[in-house]
């Protein structure tokens, strides 16, 4: 699988300096990591399942999360994971048969019990799963999931990831929290070859406060859960080896509604061709607060997001590839001739690139453009978004 892979080639090739470049669910964790981009979340209950999942796939979706847990109810847990049961058997078939490949695929169960049990039950399609999802990660409950995790891949025969979600009240408040960072580190270090990314439960964090953000507003307006998402980042996500790619909150909105503030969306990118219509369109299903989002979650050291509806995965993808400026910062920063450090001005001239600060965002930006390609000199996110819708 690629991203903008379901874009024909030759559009692609307009677009991108460098493409982006294939990857399999046996890559190395450090790319699937990265390549995760929007990751598409569907109850495990959904009828038709299996269908769902090969359409979202041709649409460019390549992760995506079968929920068992908040977006089902209690009551029919045991159905969803029947169906999941039945669906995985659908995909292996039609994959069997000729038919394309899947996402990453992931559960998102409620108790440790559940990986174990839909590992046995899957039996050999269990091929096809990646791994599972964790909910209201901390210590305390962290261990029995990764235990279970741990037999599940040994009853498996293959590698099976935990993406932890960080959610917690614990985690929240401020009297426990730098206690249930730590500990989450000191856990996650220990399972650190099954841990490929953290997740945040933005919504679990409102709600604990009764707060919900409207789409005019980004998480990052929202300052009790802007401060949590700093610190998460400043334990977890360091840049050192000990940290972990952290992906962005779910952005919940995808219907058009009254509207209380000014358009975020500059009107600049948009002013050529058909491009109008599309910021328009963009406004319309409150997508603008989407992007802005998007972009800060990048700035503020998260890569990927959550996603609840398909809408929201092309944004996704098209704000994380690599634009032709920082790629060729990143690579005069990684010259070998430049090991000793110093400074110098970028090959846009106009910014400094300080090889020794800047070493970590280089390296950074580069795997992200080993994922999401690198866009050529006159290619921005709106003719990656118009050429995805097309596509």
């Amino acid at each position: 699988m690629r991203h903008f892979g379901h874009i024909p080639s030759a559009v692609r090739s307009g677009l991108f300096h460098r493409e982006p470049a294939d990857f399999t669910a046996d890559s190395p964790a450090r790319t699937l990591a990265v390549a995760l981009g929007a990751t598409l979340y569907s109850p495990a209950t959904r009828p038709r399942l299996a269908d769902a999942v090969r359409k979202q796939a041709a649409r460019g979706v390549v992760s995506m999360v079968l929920c068992l847990e908040d977006s089902i109810s209690d009551a029919d847990v045991e159905a969803g994971e029947d169906n999941l049961v039945h669906e995985f058997r659908d995909l292996a078939d039609g994959r069997a048969a000729g038919g394309p490949d899947v996402p990453l695929l992931f559960i998102r169960v409620r108790e440790p019990r559940q990986i174990t049990d839909l590992t046995d039950r899957l039996g050999d399609t269990v091929s096809l799963l990646s791994g599972f999802v964790l909910p209201k990660f901390t210590e305390a409950r962290g261990g029995a999931f990764l235990e279970a995790l741990t037999q599940a891949e040994r009853a498996a025969g293959r590698r099976l990831y935990a993406m932890p979600v960080l959610e917690s009240p614990e985690l929240l408040h401020l009297e426990t929290r730098a206690e249930t960072l730590a500990g989450i580190a000191s856990i996650t270090d220990k399972y650190r070859d099954r841990v490929l990314a953290l997740r945040l439960g933005v919504t679990d964090f409102c709600s604990a406060y009764g707060l919900r953000r409207s789409p005019d507003m980004t998480a990052y307006d929202v300052k009790v859960v802007a401060h949590v998402i700093a610190d998460v980042v400043n334990v977890l996500g360091r840049a050192d080896g000990s940290g972990f790619t952290i992906t962005g909150p779910v952005w919940e909105y995808f219907r058009p509604g009254e509207r209380m503030f000014k358009p975020q969306l500059r009107r600049s990118p948009f002013l050529e061709g058909r491009a109008e219509d599309l910021r328009t369109a963009l406004i319309e299903h409150d997508m603008d607060g989407l992007l802005r989002e998007i972009e800060l979650d990048r700035a503020n050291g998260l890569l990927g997001k959550t996603c609840i509806h398909p809408t929201h995965v092309l944004p996704v993808h098209a704000l994380s590839v690599v634009s032709h400026e920082e790629w060729s910062d990143a690579q005069d920063i990684l010259r070998p001739e430049r090991d000793g450090g110093g400074v110098l001005r970028s090959a846009y001239t106009n910014k400094m690139n300080e090889v020794k600060p800047h070493r970590a965002w280089a390296e950074r930006t580069l795997l992200r453009a080993d994922a999401f390609g690198v866009a050529r000199e006159d290619v921005g996110f709106v003719e990656l978004l118009t050429a995805g819708l097309a596509g």
